[in-house]
């Protein structure tokens, strides 16, 4: 485990893709999802950083060196009449996890959301990732569940799209 003295939280730039992918990686390997990782790095790279970016990273650090990263986006709440934040990943490497760069992590994600005048900051955790729940219950999160994902993705997108 790292003990870090120093943890810090900064933008990420095209520099950071290839660390961008490997965390990405290792987060799948971590949820036992690699299989589904068709990740494409210059694609991403288009997406994150192109000429009009679908979403933005933030990379944390320990002492300097890159530990983990959070991947967001902007949803919109109807109800709200304003912008959210929608964490689609949250990584930290293994060895670096307990030293509050998670918390950093999400720390950082509140700020940005009052900053841009977001109503809220939401995400979604696998209901087998017991560290990871009570971890984001001790910060205030709450489940949803009441709430269901629904997906369409694949040839079930194009399909639909035909339509």
């Amino acid at each position: 485990m790292i003990q870090a003295s120093k943890t810090s939280i900064r933008p990420a730039n095209p520099a950071d893709l290839p660390l961008i992918a490997a965390l990405i990686r290792e987060l799948a390997a971590y949820e036992d999802l690699s299989h589904e990782v068709r990740l494409d790095d210059a694609a991403l790279g288009r997406h994150l950083f192109g000429p009009r970016p679908h979403a933005e990273v933030v990379i944390g650090e320990a002492d300097g060196v890159a530990q983990g990263m959070a991947l967001f986006f902007h949803n919109f709440s109807t109800f709200e009449g304003r912008p959210g934040i929608y964490l689609e990943d949250l990584f930290v490497r293994p060895a670096a996890r307990g030293a509050g760069l998670g918390k950093a992590l999400l720390a950082h994600l509140a700020a940005l959301a009052i900053e841009r005048d977001c109503a809220r900051l939401e995400w979604a955790v696998l209901d087998w990732n017991a560290p990871a729940i009570g971890f984001y219950r001790a910060l205030g999160a709450r489940p949803m569940d009441e709430w269901t994902v629904m997906r369409v993705d694949g040839g079930t997108l194009t399909a639909l799209a035909a339509q």
